[in-house]
């Protein structure tokens, strides 16, 4: 198969570098927000904390689009379906159930768990979208499993398992975000598409706008500015540089790259909140991101690809 950087032309070789910058700029703020939901979920709840989260990420987006001008409000009714749907299930739904997961496992375990889910965008890239399915697919999905299973059986308490089945539905959430979004972003540009999207999330989870005000009362200060900086940061910022990304290239080949998220929120829930897995939670997430890293491998034959 010839390689890439020999057969494109110097824009190229530019977008590339675009590209990639907007996802590795996604997967260090995306690493950083599994440790701000740990230290601040002691203090709001899981709805609570995501429709804060999803409000100031839906004003701070507001504002730059306003700035740009770039915001094009004119859907057609399947787009604005589309950016609800990927709102409702990943930007509402992942966000309150990653939270309420938090509560009972470290950052990164969590995060280890969550990284199955471009495992699972693979497979469904693959069927799906036409982006390749081959037998390594299915190898890396045992592996990755036999590790998802390994940190379960580090679970020592009720808690514990409770926490990582959260995580896990939180993969499958997230992996079904994705595949909604690709398809949005064919019919709607990708700051729109984000901005839409944290509004709709927003006016979702409204119902705990009252428990939120409540407990923004007793909430210490450090707790709310880590609130406000998953709304700007891992969200507004964050999911806009996927969605620029994801626009450009094919869904299972990107989120590839989002298998360094654990790495980077193991690290920063050591030095900042003095976490580390356990001994079971090292080797199986290991062994999930051994699990995905196979599924990904491309085979040197070459198949099908209906985009051209």
């Amino acid at each position: 198969m010839t390689d890439l950087v020999e057969t494109v032309h110097p824009a190229a070789k530019t977008d590339f570098g675009k590209i990639a910058a907007a996802a590795g700029l996604a997967v260090v703020l995306w690493a950083s927000s599994f440790v701000a939901i740990r230290s601040v979920g002691h203090a709001l709840s899981p709805a609570p904390l995501a429709l804060l989260r999803l409000a100031v990420a839906a004003v701070a987006l507001t504002v730059f689009a306003v700035v740009k001008g770039a915001v094009r409000v004119r859907l057609s009714r399947k787009a604005f379906l589309l950016v609800a749907a990927y709102a409702v299930l990943w930007l509402a739904a992942y966000t309150v159930v990653l939270n309420a997961g938090e509560r009972h496992v470290d950052a990164g375990t969590a995060a280890l768990l969550v990284n199955l889910a471009p495992l699972m965008v693979a497979a469904a890239a693959g069927k799906f979208f036409g982006e390749g399915f081959s037998r390594s697919l299915v190898i890396g999905s045992l592996v990755a499993l036999g590790g998802a299973a390994l940190i379960a059986t580090g679970a020592t308490g009720s808690n514990d398992w409770v926490g990582v089945l959260l995580c896990l539905l939180a993969a499958v959430l997230y992996a079904a975000g994705v595949m909604v979004q690709k398809i949005t972003l064919r019919h709607v540009d990708g700051l729109t598409a984000i901005w839409l999207g944290c509004v709709v999330g927003a006016v979702v989870l409204l119902p705990w706008a009252p428990q939120l005000i409540s407990e923004l009362q007793v909430a210490p200060t450090g707790a709310v500015l880590g609130s406000v900086y998953l709304g700007v940061f891992p969200t507004a910022v964050g999911f806009t540089a996927w969605a620029y990304a994801l626009r450009r290239t094919d869904a299972g080949r990107l989120t590839m790259v989002t298998y360094a998220v654990p790495a980077v929120a193991v690290l920063l829930s050591w030095l900042l909140l003095a976490e580390t897995p356990t001994a079971y939670g090292l080797v199986g997430g290991a062994l999930c991101l051994a699990g995905v890293a196979i599924s990904r491998r491309r085979s040197r034959r070459p198949h099908a690809d209906t985009r051209g």
